[in-house]
């Protein structure tokens, strides 16, 4: 580990705790659709009952929790690896599929014209575009 009061410190630090923000926040989601499908179906159907998605929620759901328990799998492995032996490729394939899991959000969010809730995205797709540019390999 390098020293933390020093630029490759701060880079070190930076990955890590990006990688496992991106891990709690995707584990945490795509296990409650897990645990709670009835549930999240429910409530997803009712949100896009009058969207051109309407039709398409279970698929959507598994979909995306697919996606988020790989991404939140992935940057948690790469966590762990990033401090254990200082590899960061999964840790960036982690962020990637993050950013696709928020693209398809984000997607879902405007089309069913819930502006409000599709902003609330946007900070995460900024640290998932943060992370990629942090855990690409140098």
């Amino acid at each position: 580990m390098p020293s933390l009061h020093t630029p490759e410190g701060a880079h070190y630090l930076l990955q890590v705790f990006a990688s496992a923000f991106l891990a709690i926040l995707f584990l945490q989601s795509g296990i409650d659709k897990v645990v709670d499908r009835q549930g999240n179906l429910d409530w997803l159907k009712g949100h896009f009952a009058k969207s051109l998605l309407a039709g398409s929620v279970v698929a959507m759901v598994t979909s995306i929790t697919i996606l988020e328990l790989l991404a939140g799998t992935l940057s948690a492995v790469g966590c762990a690896l990033i401090a254990i032996r200082h590899d960061t490729t999964l840790a960036f394939y982690g962020a990637v599929i993050s950013a696709i899991s928020l693209i398809a959000l984000f997607f879902g969010q405007r089309i069913a014209k819930d502006y409000a809730g599709a902003a609330v995205l946007v900070p995460y797709f900024l640290l998932a575009l943060s992370a990629i540019y942090l855990l690409a390999a140098r």
